[in-house]
């Protein structure tokens, strides 16, 4: 799994298993999550294309670097929108973008309802965020959406993934990156991620 960077740190852990826990309280569910998206951000944001600048210290000139390009956060409506915050906390100038799918029941499959996404995405560096890869179909979909309006340069970002959804994304997407916080073990006849933390959507909003 060579595009599959898992991000192993000891408080990443540790949230990680408060957000699991089915009584976490939805107002500490939030908080955590937004913790824990600033953590993957932190790392899904090395690759950031950057200049040298010149500054003025107190003391004298010196050399520093600045941001060179644009970049777009796309969440996946609904449960993405909890990772936001986790981006825009680094890069207050991101733009963000949204996308509207929901997964159909009965057949398990993404169905698309919403799409807002900023002009100029083809010279940025897109981000899809979602806590949850489960059969991977709205995550290989949000991508197809984003490079049919010109996106080049993609990484997707998730709290859990499940193998399932990792193969599906990568067979579709071989060129998309995954960043990702586990990988859970399985998903059930209901295509639910085991263990899991449950609908991530849910927890966030109090909608369970």
């Amino acid at each position: 799994m060579d595009h599959v960077h898992i991000i192993e740190h000891p408080i990443l852990q540790r949230d990680l298993t408060v957000l699991r826990r089915e009584d976490t309280p939805y107002g500490v569910f939030r908080s955590t999550l937004r913790d824990v998206s600033s953590i993957l951000a932190y790392e899904a944001l090395r690759k950031l294309r950057m200049k040298e600048v010149t500054v003025a210290t107190p003391l004298e000139e010196t050399q520093g670097h600045v941001v060179d390009e644009q970049v777009v956060v796309v969440p996946i409506l609904r449960a993405g929108l909890g990772m936001v915050d986790g981006f825009v906390r680094f890069l207050p100038e991101a733009r963000v973008g949204h996308l509207g799918m929901y997964r159909d029941e009965s057949t398990h499959e993404p169905v698309d309802y919403y799409s807002s996404v900023p002009a100029g995405i083809e010279e940025s560096l897109v981000f899809v965020v979602d806590p949850m890869l489960a059969t991977g179909g709205s995550a290989a979909g949000a991508i197809a959406h984003l490079k049919r309006l010109g996106a080049k340069r993609i990484v997707l970002v998730t709290l859990v993934s499940a193998p399932e959804g990792i193969a599906f994304v990568h067979s579709s997407h071989p060129d998309v990156a995954l960043v990702t916080a586990v990988v859970d073990r399985e998903l059930d006849d209901n295509a639910y991620i085991r263990p899991g933390l449950g609908d991530a959507g849910d927890r966030i909003f109090g909608t369970s």
